[in-house]
């Protein structure tokens, strides 16, 4: 799987998780350089309290478009250490 926003592939995975129809990819599989962490969080029931970044890819900025809960419910414990995205970035197979 690849994530793309800005014409730059920011995420390449073979090991995405799937959890309610988001890919959240490895973070280490995700290009650190264009993720910059926000102060927004928000709170999921399940999940647990999630973190966001947003995208910086030359110059141009996606607010909060990244997500990830560092600390996860048990639940959910599968995406720890992992990343999702929203907000324009596209998420497709290679």
């Amino acid at each position: 799987m690849q994530a793309i926003w800005n014409d730059q592939v920011i995420a390449h995975s073979d090991h995405t998780v799937v959890v309610e129809g988001n890919h959240y990819f490895p973070k280490e599989d995700v290009d650190p350089l264009v993720l910059v962490k926000s102060d927004t969080t928000s709170t999921c029931a399940w999940k647990g309290e999630a973190e966001y970044y947003t995208l910086d890819v030359d110059g141009e900025r996606n607010e909060d478009a990244a997500w990830s809960y560092p600390d996860p419910k048990p639940k959910a414990e599968k995406i720890k250490g992992y990343v999702a995205f929203w907000n324009g970035v596209e998420v497709v197979e290679e």
